[in-house]
């Protein structure tokens, strides 16, 4: 499909949900309009839109899957959901804790016993639950090959060069490979692949009827395809495959059955106690549950996942105590600036909830701009405190610098919103990325972490 046709298409659709909503006042409506102004102005092909709240369910697709060979998107079309997929392997463990095969607070040695990273003390002490929370204490963002059923395995099995960033449970650092790892311990438990574990364990207690992790069966329904902006035209970007890491970001579902997930959270009370704080993201007031990413505004407890997919950004949101529920799915890299303004538009629309100027908050897996809600200091803090290089082994280091009297990481200029917590104002990356600095028991900084991934300072 040409751009300029693309772009008349996501127009035009623009026009019909504000008409409804003017018509109607509905809040669906105004947040459909929303989500059609902010596809045609991040020239995003795709998206599906949905909300249960009190037990009523509306959804909505937008655009089309692909813009080569456009097919209109619905309710029941496929997306990879990345990172979401995190909260499907915390289920099926919990699952598995309801059912006495596995226990939360349980070394990972208990179930693999060949297990081991570079630090021997690490290797003891890291436990089921540091997995689950992003606190195992070393490097996450590893690649996983493709091994087939032995994936996972051969994942856990080559982790045992990873140095140590941190003591398990003490410093929050966004983790695939833990999750990775937490799903080559649902395998051995169950006997079975994780594809055919997910499938027992929580698609199908779920009520959900389309969820996948092998790209070959996902992409036999209706499927949205990765895009990507390169020299001003909305390409496809190939080849395309589900992660191997399957606990980590491999799942791929529909926004019905996505809907259909969080209503069977809300009712589950055993599946409660992953909606409780393990961990505080140290210098954010964010918090993390047993696979939820938890946030409150004003007072009120918010459980949230993203996911980043290269062409691909989603979301999804359970606000329990108002028996609340949103996802939002796009087909474009740039899909995260349309969730991050659905998602706060849908908070206040439904429940009047928004973010408190200069608030705290941590990446919940798909990108997040500060500036939206932050104020700079009007007194910065003193550079000195933070500069130094910070090692994230194997994956490189960031380098932070005094320059003209403001703290430079990495080519990034940060600006302090708050006490050791900043975004950068220029420089690599988005305008509006986390930085957060974290302390040492002592008082001394310890970490940075950049767009919730830690380097240890020294």
């Amino acid at each position: 499909m040409k751009r300029r046709n693309f772009l008349l298409m996501a127009g035009t659709a623009a026009l019909a949900p504000r008409f409804a909503a003017a018509q109607t006042g509905d809040k669906f409506e105004e947040l459909a309009t929303l989500v059609s102004a902010k596809m045609a102005e991040l020239h995003i092909p795709g998206a599906a839109f949905g909300v249960m709240k009190n037990g009523k369910v509306t959804t909505r697709g937008f655009g089309v899957t692909s813009v080569e060979d456009p097919q209109a998107v619905t309710a029941d079309t496929v997306f990879p959901i990345a990172s979401i997929s995190k909260t499907f392997c915390s289920t099926a463990v919990m699952n598995l804790i309801g059912q006495g095969k596995v226990e939360l607070k349980a070394p990972v040695r208990r179930y693999l016993p060949d297990f081991r990273v570079q630090d021997e003390k690490v290797t003891q002490d890291v436990q089921i639950w540091h997995l689950l929370t992003h606190t195992p204490g070393w490097e996450g963002q590893l690649n996983t090959d493709d091994r087939g059923a032995e994936s996972l395995h051969v994942f856990a099995d080559g982790m045992k060069d990873l140095p140590k960033l941190s003591d398990p449970g003490t410093v929050w650092s966004y983790n695939n490979a833990g999750f990775g790892l937490a799903g080559r311990v649902i395998e051995v438990v169950t006997g079975k692949t994780i594809h055919d574990a997910l499938k027992e364990l929580v698609y199908t207690p779920a009520g959900i009827a389309r969820a996948f992790s092998r790209t070959g069966e996902a992409m036999t329904y209706r499927f949205a395809l990765p895009h990507r902006q390169q020299q001003n035209q909305t390409t496809i970007i190939r080849p395309f495959d589900l992660p191997a890491n399957v606990t980590a970001g491999g799942i791929a579902t529909t926004v019905s059955d996505l809907l259909k997930y969080a209503s069977f959270h809300l009712g589950d009370k055993t599946l409660e106690p992953m909606r409780v704080p393990q961990v505080k993201k140290n210098s954010t007031d964010d918090e993390m549950g047993i696979g939820w990413q938890l946030r409150r505004i004003k007072g009120v407890m918010t459980a949230a996942h993203g996911g980043t997919l290269g062409g691909h950004c989603l979301h999804l949101q359970i606000v329990p105590e108002r028996n609340l529920a949103f996802s939002i799915l796009t087909n474009h890299q740039d899909g995260w600036r349309l969730i991050q303004d659905v998602e706060r538009a849908a908070l206040k629309a439904y429940e009047g909830l928004e973010l408190a100027p200069n608030q705290a908050i941590g990446h919940r897996g798909v990108s997040e701009t500060m500036v939206a809600h932050a104020t700079p200091l009007a007194q910065q803090p003193n550079p000195e405190t933070y500069t130094g290089t910070y090692r994230r082994p194997p994956l490189g280091s960031v380098e932070v610098k005094q320059q003209d009297g403001k703290v430079v990481a990495n080519g990034a200029t940060l600006v302090f919103y708050g006490k050791d917590i900043a975004y950068a104002a220029s420089g690599p990356g988005y305008v509006g990325t986390p930085y957060e600095f974290i302390r040492k028991p002592d008082g001394s900084v310890g970490w940075i972490r950049v767009n919730g991934r830690v380097a240890l300072k020294g």
